[in-house]
């Protein structure tokens, strides 16, 4: 097949035109392509007025060779690369353990399936609930102010992605195309088809609860084992080898290959591994509110007269500023047509996250505003300091929003004139259980509030209204991703504990789902090698 990239179309053309197009280019006739796969589907909104898809198209044609070597200069002109994944291993007949995962989100989820189609019988321990359990305390603390610490936003079959937009692209390289093989998976497991070849996929959290319980179900079909509400609380370490760990129950398991696919929340267990000895160090994460506007506005300034087309769907952002103090601020995680939501898995904190569902339609936008933090700012060297700086602030968060799980909440135009909030305006915030108006400048480090102020006007420039006086900041966002990574080598184990292997967004090697998704394949990989060499 023949791969065309670069192929440029007006948002409103006809289907026959994408065969007419590649023609075209290819100077020859309709009747020499036998058949068209769309691979990707995006678009070129820099000029409202005139929105223009452009495709990447893997095609069978007549005389394939000819055209190759008459296009062999033209870098949009290629053969179709091979995506099809391959196995690294297999398990033996003889294998006489099986590898341990921690962990059951996006991470965890694809390394235990990897071993499982591999032959290795997993077992993942997960210190959460099942999906649809999980979901109904979850929406305990959304609707009654009741935490279950274990069992949340952040912990719990599905990982912190459940509870998101379900976005399903990735800034990461991928030469291997192993984001495809997530995106298989997915669409095997019920994801809609579409989530191939569009350029910005998400699923929404609805979808991607019946996901993730098929995808379970496929593990345990071949040979894995899935345990909830087991929580690792000890690892098994004999002169530098991992042996095994030890569950809450006082429950010893035994293996020298255990994959610790944490979430970036699972702060006890950060501890635990500190304490043993697992080398690991404090790296830099974002901090700040999430900001609300009507997305109606948002689809206006992204779309103009296209606002609303089915092939366009809600408008989404990623803006940035470099603020004079020598901070980036930055939306992050946008949620077209979604809400906001509490987030914290600890008592008496406060955090907030983003989520929509696969329709994205919700009469608010919503996206991460946040700044750049450094290991500097902590004021401590060790590598859990980023947790104590988090837990600062979102023990502020709580005590502004009147101590019940409310989060405290400013209109954009009272936070830039420097006084307190008392009512809310014309963008009704979506948080839940309830927001408490007030002055969120005391909710973030002063360098924080003086680089978000500095930068909304800026982006207003960008997206007129975006600093609207009723826009709402709700607070705060501290959990943007990992306050420490677990430095691992290139067999992507720790750097002094032989078996083990950090993985996902916990350890520092992932942000988001797909990304989580991949860096799980990776380690699966890699234990799979360790298991056969």
């Amino acid at each position: 097949m023949l791969r065309l990239t670069e192929l440029r179309l007006p948002i409103d053309h006809q289907p026959e035109a994408i065969k007419t197009a590649i023609a075209k280019k290819l100077a020859i006739s309709e009747a020499d392509i036998q058949h068209i796969h769309i691979h990707k589907r995006s678009y070129d909104a820099r000029k409202v007025s005139q929105i223009i898809l452009i495709y990447i198209v893997d095609i069978d044609v007549n005389h394939e060779a000819k055209l190759l070597a008459k296009f062999k200069n033209d870098p949009h002109i290629q053969a179709s690369p091979d995506m099809a994944y391959k196995f690294v291993a297999q398990a033996p007949s003889t294998l006489n353990e099986r590898p341990i995962i921690v962990g059951f989100g996006p991470c965890g989820i694809l390394a235990a399936l990897v071993l499982a189609q591999m032959g290795f019988k997993p077992i993942v321990l997960e210190r959460g609930k099942e999906v649809r359990q999980r979901t109904k305390d979850t929406w305990g603390l959304w609707r009654k102010n009741i935490l279950n610490p274990e069992s949340n936003v952040q912990f719990g079959e599905g990982g912190a992605g459940t509870f998101s937009d379900g976005k399903l692209y990735s800034q990461i390289k991928d030469p291997r195309h192993l984001g495809r093989k997530v995106l298989e998976e997915f669409v095997k497991a019920g994801a809609p088809e579409e989530i191939l070849y569009i350029s910005k996929p998400h699923i929404g959290t609805f979808k991607l609860v019946t996901m993730v319980e098929t995808i379970r179900q496929t593990i345990e079909s071949l040979g894995g084992e899935i345990r909830f509400q087991q929580k690792v609380v000890d690892v098994l370490i004999d002169n530098g080898q991992m042996r095994g760990v030890r569950l809450e129950n006082g429950e010893e398991l035994h293996s020298r290959h255990v994959v610790m696919a944490l979430g970036h929340s699972a702060r006890d267990t950060f501890n635990m591994l500190h304490e043993r000895g697992v080398y690991m160090e404090a790296k830099p994460f974002s901090i700040g509110f999430r900001i609300e506007h009507p997305q109606g506005m948002i689809d206006r300034c992204r779309f103009g007269k296209f606002a609303g087309h089915p092939l366009l769907g809600a408008a989404d952002y990623k803006i940035v500023h470099h603020a004079k103090n020598g901070r980036a601020v930055y939306s992050f995680c946008m949620c077209p047509g979604g809400t906001v939501v509490a987030a914290t898995s600890e008592p008496n904190r406060v955090v907030t996250n983003g989520m929509s569902q696969y329709s994205r339609n919700e009469r608010n936008a919503n996206s991460g505003l946040v700044v750049d933090i450094q290991p500097s700012d902590f004021g401590d060297n060790s590598p859990l300091a980023g947790i104590a700086f988090q837990r600062i602030w979102e023990s502020k968060a709580f005590e502004l929003g009147g101590g019940t799980y409310a989060a405290p909440a400013q209109l954009v135009g009272d936070f830039l004139a420097g006084r307190p909030s008392t009512q809310v305006g014309s963008v009704e915030p979506s948080y839940k259980p309830a927001v408490n108006w007030c002055d969120l400048s005391v909710a973030l480090p002063d360098y924080v509030i003086a680089a978000m102020r500095e930068a909304l006007p800026e982006f207003d420039k960008k997206i007129k209204g975006y600093a609207m006086h009723d826009a709402v900041l709700t607070g705060v966002e501290t959990r943007t991703s990992s306050p420490l990574r677990i430095t691992r080598n290139q067999q992507c184990q720790s750097l002094n504990v032989k078996g083990l292997f950090p993985a996902g967004e916990g350890a520092g090697y992932a942000g988001g789902i797909l990304s989580a998704g991949v860096d799980g394949i990776k380690v699966a990989e890699a234990v799979a090698l360790s298991m056969t060499m």
